[in-house]
């Protein structure tokens, strides 16, 4: 019997998405971290240089396409934890910030290796370099939709 592979499409994607998602929210829930409080505190957490408040909300709404009200509001759901806190016109993460953006990492690191094992990596290179395309042009047309 031969088998094909599923073609790539939307609900593919989908589904790989919030599989993925659904792993790391489980290990977000022992935080009470959701998803977009940690993607709003990782990328504090991994900036080269400080976000201001509105520059954090931008970016987080360009990875997400989340409302920014709701970004804003995630923002100071982390602030009033103290997982960041504002230095003058920037943002900072603290020492808790930090640590519980490790202990999530080290924690999903397991299950993400073997989410991710034994795929060849040029299988790997071309889900990347479709990928790109699909988000590249699923942007466009949003904002050729909202424009």
């Amino acid at each position: 019997m031969t088998t094909t592979a599923p073609v790539a499409d939307t609900r593919a994607l989908g589904l790989a998405h919030y599989a993925a998602r659904g792993v790391l929210e489980h290990f977000l829930a022992r935080y009470g971290l959701t998803f977009q409080q940690q993607i709003t505190l990782r990328a504090v957490v991994t900036a080269d240089a400080p976000w201001t408040p509105d520059d954090l909300v931008a970016r987080v709404r360009d990875d997400l396409k989340a409302d920014p009200a709701d970004i804003r509001a995630a923002l100071g759901v982390l602030l009033e934890r103290r997982l960041l806190v504002a230095d003058g016109a920037h943002l900072r993460p603290t020492e808790a910030g930090r640590e519980l953006t490790a202990a999530v990492r080290a924690e999903s690191a397991p299950v993400t290796a073997r989410i991710w094992s034994g795929i060849p990596a040029e299988d790997l290179a071309a889900a990347g370099r479709v990928l790109a395309l699909v988000t590249e042009r699923a942007d466009a047309e949003l904002a050729a939709l909202t424009a």
